[in-house]
């Protein structure tokens, strides 16, 4: 089997199996909410339809608050549902060779006009979201733990998205746990648990055309997220995407600025909730294969590890390596990234420099998240990840 028929994915999602397709899986938040040890958990469509419910249930506590503070290196899709919303978007320059906030520039960026500071748990690692809540709350503001990409990380024992008043997840496709799409929205406070419940029950409709979508493309996802049949679905348009020079395509960087916003079928819940039964010792088996492969890229002299905060549990869908240039990235990507390793790179640009987003987020002085766009890198941690595959990425990074 040649290594374009064997295709590895970009992050470590959870495959579904055949017997989670049977009814009588239970209910997914509940057993979530059990496994991760949290208040009550509230299913949304995506992990942008939680943001869109926190946001507007937090402007109608403070319409005189107008502005969003961002890291200028997260995924577009955050900016599009804060613009979506008619708020402002403050973009915030992240802390050198990191993606998580810059703090003497968030504390500048914080004001009397804050609604809310989005810290983000990127790629599994952790934020300072303490930090950010210093912050945030000293002005009046609140804090949305962006943790879309954390399901099961954990800070203290207890899991993210607790230590900021909001928090979500996302299920989406390659994200650990995936119903295609789906999220997952929490709150410490039951007052404010209450609040976001009323305010999704307004603006979240049954909508028989977007879930007969994602029904199929979660059918889809069962069947071809496997080494075998990846390249059909990921493999291949990422190679003609490559070959056209279209990178923001490749990664899948760019999105529609009309957000979904429905009610996910009790169908879809139960193939979940029946995956869920075995995400915590998928999660377990991920960090084992991470810290091995970590052990061997840091070994390297040219390359750095990302991390996320001291002491804190992260998840590892994918390692995030930062390289001493950017012409040492793209040397390292021109050999492994059309050849199904899983290798790719997390977003392409800082949020100011898509050329689609100019009129949802400004252009700002943000040379930390810049240089971090232009000198990093991901390798996947899919479970089909093999000695022989570690190696060669290895060999390939160490020419660097």
């Amino acid at each position: 089997m040649s290594l374009l028929s064997r295709e590895l994915p970009p992050t470590a999602g959870l495959p579904l199996q055949a017997s989670d397709f049977l009814p009588g899986g239970g209910d997914l938040c509940t057993i979530l909410a059990g496994q991760l040890g949290t208040p009550p958990l509230q299913l949304t469509c995506s992990g942008t339809h939680a943001l869109l419910i926190a946001l507007r249930t937090l402007r109608r506590r403070a319409p005189q608050r107008d502005t969003v503070i961002l890291p200028a290196y997260t995924c577009p899709l955050v900016p599009i549902a804060v613009h979506s919303l008619g708020l402002r978007i403050h973009l915030c320059d992240t802390r050198r060779d990191h993606f998580d906030f810059d703090p003497i520039a968030l504390h500048a960026a914080a004001d009397a006009r804050t609604l809310a500071i989005i810290p983000t748990h990127l790629g599994g690692r952790i934020a300072d979201v303490d930090r950010a809540c210093a912050i945030a709350h000293r002005v009046g503001a609140w804090v949305i733990e962006d943790a879309a990409q954390a399901l099961g990380a954990r800070v203290a024992g207890n899991s993210v998205g607790l230590r900021g008043d909001i928090g979500f997840f996302s299920l989406a496709a390659g994200k650990g746990l995936s119903l295609h799409e789906g999220g997952l929205l929490l709150a410490r406070e039951e007052e404010l648990r209450a609040a976001l419940i009323e305010q999704a029950a307004g603006h979240t409709p049954f909508n028989p055309r977007w879930e007969l979508t994602r029904s199929l493309q979660l059918l889809g996802l069962a069947a071809c997220y496997r080494p075998p049949l990846l390249s059909l679905v990921y493999g291949n348009p990422l190679r003609r995407a490559l070959r056209r020079g279209d990178l923001e395509a490749a990664v899948g960087d760019v999105f529609s600025l009309a957000i979904p916003q429905h009610r996910v079928s009790r169908w879809r819940q139960n193939v979940g909730a029946r995956a869920a039964q075995r995400l915590p010792a998928f999660l377990q088996a991920a960090r084992l294969r991470a810290l091995q492969l970590r052990v061997q890229l840091e070994s390297l002299p040219a390359v750095e590890v990302v991390d996320g905060m001291p002491g804190t549990l992260g998840t590892w869908p994918l390692l995030m390596l930062l390289l001493p240039s950017e012409r040492a990235r793209d040397k390292a990507l021109s050999s492994l990234w059309q050849r199904g390793l899983g290798v790719s790179r997390m977003f392409i640009h800082a949020l100011p420099d898509y050329a689609y987003l100019r009129g949802v987020a400004a252009d700002a002085d943000v040379p930390n998240a810049r240089d971090f766009a232009a000198r990093s890198l991901t390798v996947g941690n899919s479970p089909w990840l093999t000695h022989e595959d570690s190696c060669e990425i290895v060999k390939v990074l160490a020419g660097q």
